[in-house]
C-alpha cells in the first residue's frame, strides 16, 4: 500500500474513532473500556498471526520493551484519552493531540539525532493552527477551568505519553522486530497497563450491556485499533515518526466532516480557512523528504 494510502487509511477511521469513544464512557471505568479494547485487539491480531505463520515468540528482552512500548502506545496514553473525553469534547481532545506534529520530530531529533526538516515546522505550524481554528468555539472557554481544564491536562499527559510510544515505535522498526506479531505483543502490554491502572484505582469490572456500548468497543478494537495501528506503524516505517505524527493533525479535519454529515455542524469561514490550511500541512508533510 502506498504512502498516501496509508494516511488516508488511518486518518479516515482514526477520525472516526474521537466521537466513537464518547459511546464507551458511562458505567464502565475508563481504564476497564481501555483493558477490554486492546484485549479483544491483541487477541485478535495474535489469531491472525498464527493463521498466516507469523511467530509471536521473542526473546525476554525484547519482551520488556514491547511492555515498554505497549504503556505507552496503547495502554497509558487511552487511559489519559478516555479521561479526557470524559471531561471535554472530543473534538478539544484531538486539538491537543494535533500538537504530536510537533513533539514526534523534536523528539525524533533529540532521541535519534534526526534532521529537524524547516518543512515539517512548516507543516506541523500549519496543520495545528488549522485544526485550532476547526474548534475555536471550544477553544474559547479553555480559561473557563474547572472540569475542561481536567480535561486538557489528562489530554496533554496523554499526547506526551503517545509521543514516547511513536518513538518506541520507530526503535521497533530500527531493530527489525516483525510489525503484526509486536503490536499484538504491544495492545496486550498495552492491555496489562490499563489493567495495572484499574486495580490501583479500585476500578469496578463491569460491563455496559447496551448495545451502543458493545459495537463501539468492536468498532475501536477492530477498525480503531488492528487496521488503524497497522497503517500508521508501516506509515512510520516508510517515512519517520516526523510525517507519520501528521495523521494527529488530519483526524481532526475528518472528523468534522462527519459532524457534518451527521450531526448537522455547519461550516464557518474560519472553519473552512482551517481546514485548508490542514490540508496544505499535509502535503507538505508528506512530501518525500529529497524535495527538502
Amino acid at each position: 500500500m502506498s504512502v498516501p494510502a496509508l494516511f488516508v487509511l488511518a486518518t479516515a477511521i482514526w477520525g472516526s474513532t474521537w466521537y466513537v469513544i464518547t459511546f464507551q464512557l458511562g458505567p464502565v471505568p475508563p481504564e476497564v473500556s481501555v483493558v477490554y479494547r486492546f484485549a479483544l485487539a491483541s487477541a485478535l491480531l495474535a489469531a491472525w498471526c498464527a493463521a498466516t505463520g507469523r511467530p509471536l515468540a521473542f526473546r525476554p528482552a525484547t519482551h520488556a520493551w514491547l511492555a515498554f512500548w505497549g504503556a505507552m502506545m496503547f495502554g497509558l496514553s487511552y487511559v489519559a484519552v478516555y479521561y479526557a473525553e470524559a471531561h471535554v469534547a472530543s473534538g478539544l481532545v484531538a486539538v491537543v493531540f494535533a500538537t504530536m506534529a510537533f513533539t514526534c520530530p523534536i523528539g525524533m531529533r533529540l532521541f535519534f539525532g534526526d534532521p529537524l526538516p524547516a518543512r515539517i515546522v512548516v507543516a506541523a505550524t500549519l496543520g495545528v493552527a488549522g485544526v485550532a481554528l476547526l474548534f475555536l468555539p471550544e477553544l474559547r472557554v479553555v480559561g473557563d477551568g474547572g472540569s475542561l481544564a481536567r480535561g486538557i491536562a489528562w489530554a496533554l499527559a496523554g499526547t506526551l505519553i503517545s509521543t514516547g510510544g511513536t518513538l518506541a515505535a520507530v526503535r521497533n522498526g530500527a531493530m527489525g522486530l516483525p510489525m503484526l506479531p509486536a503490536t499484538a505483543w504491544g495492545m496486550f502490554y498495552g492491555a496489562l497497563s490499563a489493567a495495572v491502572v484499574a486495580f490501583a484505582r479500585g476500578s469496578a469490572w463491569t460491563f455496559d450491556q447496551r448495545a451502543s456500548y458493545g459495537l463501539s468497543l468492536v468498532y475501536l478494537a477492530v477498525p480503531g485499533s488492528v487496521i488503524a495501528f497497522a497503517a500508521y506503524l508501516t506509515l512510520i516505517r516508510r517515512v519517520g515518526a516526523g510525517p507519520a505524527a501528521y495523521v494527529s493533525v488530519s483526524t481532526p479535519v475528518v472528523a468534522m466532516l462527519l459532524s457534518t454529515l451527521y450531526e448537522g455542524y455547519r461550516w464557518s469561514a474560519l472553519a473552512l480557512l482551517g481546514a485548508l490550511l490542514a490540508f496544505v500541512g499535509g502535503v507538505l508533510a508528506l512530501r518525500p523528504p529529497k524535495s527538502d
